[in-house]
């Protein structure tokens, strides 16, 4: 295939030269090929583009100060312009990361469209002042002002729209933004940056740098950067997390997981399987907020393990730009060690492996796994207690209701989770007292309008809704006298 090639950084509106020769070669994990380059930022290109994002933002007649329905114009024609790549955004992150194509139609060419759209109606319907009579005589006036110079450091899994739960609502407040990309996933975001060239957006107000994680940390701590949003790893966000609380600078940090679905003894798993496989599986296990612990009363234990491992055996494994893949590749061969690590160490505590477990047979290239399904464990195996981003579940056994809530809250992590019954309103007494951030009933959305994020290990402050685009402002309050 003819590999897809940039030389220069996008940066101040405009395609610039790097200030190193330095390369990021982005390899296929289905046929192990390279498919594509980008420059490396240095740190000399992070300054270019702080600078840059520093200036639009600090611009007296600039993005900031716009009316927020002329921001609303332009952010409309950047959805417009993304709307016009998405199949090839959603075909570029399915050869870099695997995501099987018709989940990267839905959420990488998809989803930022809507974002966009969502956070600039959100700021158009905005009220400009909220006037507030004293206690004390006078009146105090309340603004929200966008917080200013952003640092976006999103991650390889599903990037363009994770990098939209930072840009839709950054933008729409006015802020401006510098977005470093992961390595693994870099042809999709300079094809963003082309879109919102085409779209008008004004110089400095998006710009991208794709590095490793000594460029992020060197964003990160810039001197001009005000806000950092970052998704990733609980041990990287513990990092940023330190460095922004040494500078006082504002953080949203959107990190691990080790969700829990939770089976009640009334569930119809015939009805669920297709809605299980998109809260367990999705995107080859390479989903922050997947449930990942399967938890099972004890009177139905066995045929719920023979359900979900039906449902893994039965799913199809192969290239992930066929549209009736349903597991592709992951992300890299660092990645598979990683999960065929973790498959070791859960046969090696003792826990039965069901199905899966393997490389799947007939594939001699690309970084495969087969769906695997773990039981017979409880909730002290390293398996289930530790992040493995892969095709991995384990099923474990409860007593009763409060047994099902001890075990899905026994974790250091809090992002999401669902609890499955025929009962609707049983189980959303029972997602009540989930401690995460986030639960679904018979199923798991991400739905723009409801703040999402985790607590605990998980991270800290919320995207989405109203809380998302907040994230992005500060409060500016105007002290009046008393009248006469």
């Amino acid at each position: 295939m003819t590999t897809i090639d940039y030389r220069e950084l996008f940066i101040d509106g405009a395609w610039q030269r790097p200030a190193t020769s330095d390369l990021i070669e982005v390899r296929s994990p289905t046929s192990e090929a390279t498919i594509g380059s980008v420059p490396a930022a240095s740190t000399a290109d992070i300054d270019r583009a702080v600078g840059a994002a520093r200036r639009a933002f600090d611009d007296p007649k600039g993005w900031a100060t716009w009316h927020p329905k002329q921001r609303a114009e332009v952010l409309e024609r950047f959805a417009t312009e993304l709307e016009n790549r998405a199949g090839e955004t959603a075909r570029r992150v399915t050869i870099q990361n695997g995501m099987p194509i018709w989940l990267a139609e839905q959420f990488e060419g998809g989803f930022p469209p809507i974002l966009l759209r969502y956070f600039a109606t959100m700021m158009l319907d905005a009220p400009e002042i909220d006037e507030r009579a004293g206690m004390l005589g006078g009146t105090a006036l309340v603004t929200r002002q966008p917080i200013g110079v952003v640092a976006a450091v999103v991650p390889w899994n599903v990037p363009q729209a994770i990098s939209f739960l930072k840009l839709a609502p950054a933008l729409a407040a006015g802020c401006t933004v510098v977005i470093k990309p992961a390595e693994e996933t870099v042809l999709d975001a300079f094809l963003m940056a082309e879109a919102s060239a085409a779209a008008g957006l004004p110089a400095g107000v998006l710009n991208v740098v794709p590095g490793g994680r000594e460029i992020g940390a060197y964003l990160v701590e810039h001197p001009a950067i005000d806000k950092v949003s970052f998704t990733g790893s609980t041990a990287a966000g513990r990092t940023i997390a330190e460095t922004c609380g040494r500078l006082l600078r504002p953080v949203t940090l959107e990190l691990g997981g080790k969700s829990a679905a939770i089976l009640l003894d009334d569930v119809d798993l015939d009805a669920s399987m297709e809605s299980l496989f998109a809260v367990t599986l999705l995107n080859n296990g390479q989903i922050c907020w997947l449930n990942t612990r399967v938890l099972a009363p004890q009177s139905r234990y066995g045929e719920v393990v023979d359900a979900i491992t039906a449902l893994a055996s039965s799913l199809k494994v192969g290239d992930p730009l066929e549209p009736t893949t349903q597991i592709g590749p992951l992300v890299s061969a660092r990645q598979r060690e990683r999960v065929e690590g973790y498959i070791a160490k859960g046969k090696s505590e003792g826990a039965r492996l069901t199905t899966g477990g393997k490389r799947p047979a007939g594939t001699d290239t690309g970084w495969f796994v087969e769906p695997t399904v773990f039981a017979d464990l409880d909730n002290n195996a390293t398996i289930a207690r530790e992040e493995i981003f892969g095709p991995v579940l384990t099923v474990i056994p409860f007593s009763d209701e409060n047994d099902a809530l001890r075990i899905a809250n026994d974790s250091e992590y809090g992002l999401g989770g669902s609890v499955w019954s025929a009962d609707v309103s049983r189980a959303a007494a029972v997602a009540a007292r989930v401690k995460s951030g986030t639960v679904g009933v018979n199923h798991y959305t991400n739905d723009p309008v409801a703040p999402f994020g985790g607590i605990k290990s998980s991270g800290m402050g919320r995207e989405l809704g109203p809380e998302g685009l907040h994230a992005f402002q500060h409060l500016h309050t105007v002290y009046l006298p008393p009248a006469g």
